[in-house]
């Protein structure tokens, strides 16, 4: 199959998983082109002025795919002007959901017409967690296809052995609201032991401390299925996260994590006290989620579904 791969970046969150899923195509011989477009690095002004020169290229972009995937609301205007048989948009959490939380009123009362417009673009439509499904659902009536994001195992075979640092507790990912960075800052002072942050650091690095940890905190007020608990899952790493978005998909309290309440310091202070304080439920957290995170959530068992789904999609 001949594809076109959409998305405002190939890195972090959607926009990696779509770089490692056309890279799972590709060497599985399908032939993927990932669209590169320009954007203005202004906060307010990066999803429209994305969505203005994707749609520019889409016109003039000549060729035809079997499918033209994009990833993300704004990636639908390159989707749509594209030529392809079949059209697909990915979404990870509710796009004007997330516009409404980190950016102005306005912005988010464009995202919520852009975005009922995008859904109505697509051939079909794909979602990693069942809450967004359901939200969707309950929001718009569209139905999702609900297809995983998985991690390569491979890549692992980077990461040198390290030494774990008993007590050490780790954040990775954005400096962002959505992120609730600043929930665990708050709290850093009263932690017994090191906390380390890993903000824009390579992922290789960022997952060699993660390796040399003993616990991941994920606080985050809002998100889909957070590549990160799959990543330490894999690693070995016991896990708390907030009950929001998809995460509780990915995490059962006290079996492959634990879960605390969004916004609740106190609760999060307490959980990292009583887990670095029990090391038989870090070892028995460690052994369901490495588990879980093999049985549902490699390549191996992910891309069969994703190649299943466009084969159905082309032959309809």
């Amino acid at each position: 199959m001949k594809f076109l791969f959409i998305s405002p970046r190939f890195s972090g969150g959607i926009g990696g998983h779509a770089s490692m899923l056309a890279d799972q195509l590709t060497k599985h011989g399908h032939t993927v082109t990932k669209m590169s477009v320009p954007h203005i690095p202004i906060k307010n002004l990066k999803n429209p002025s994305f969505a203005i020169f994707g749609a520019l290229k889409g016109i003039v972009n000549n060729e035809m795919y079997d499918i033209v995937h994009a990833f993300n609301v704004p990636s639908s205007f390159a989707m749509h002007y594209a030529k392809g048989k079949k059209k697909v948009l990915s979404v990870h959490g509710v796009f004007s959901n997330q516009i409404n939380v980190l950016h102005s009123k306005p912005a988010s009362s464009l995202a919520n017409t852009v975005e009922l417009k995008a859904l109505k673009w697509a051939d079909k439509l794909t979602t990693d967690s069942r809450i967004t499904h359901n939200e969707y659902k309950k929001k718009l009536g569209f139905n999702f296809e609900i297809l995983p994001s998985a991690i390569d195992t491979t890549m692992f075979e980077q990461i040198n052995e390290t030494k774990n640092n008993e007590r050490q507790i780790i954040y990775v990912g954005r400096d962002s609201f959505e992120k609730g960075i600043d929930i665990l800052k708050k709290i850093e002072p009263k932690i017994d032991g090191k906390v380390i942050f890993c903000v824009n650091v390579p992922w290789k690095d960022a997952m060699s401390k993660l390796k040399s940890s003993s616990i991941l905190v994920v606080p985050s007020r809002m998100e889909s299925l957070p590549t990160i608990i799959k990543e330490a899952f894999y690693l070995k790493i016991p896990v708390i996260a907030t009950n929001v978005g998809g995460i509780p998909e990915l995490v059962t309290d006290n079996e492959t994590g634990l879960l605390i309440k969004s916004e609740d310091s106190d609760m999060l202070l307490e959980k990292i006290h009583y887990l670095l304080s029990n090391k038989s439920l870090q070892n028995s957290l460690i052994s369901k989620s490495f588990n879980f995170v093999n049985q549902n959530l490699t390549w191996d068992v992910v891309l069969p579904k994703y190649i299943n789904f466009y084969e159905k999609l082309l032959a309809n």
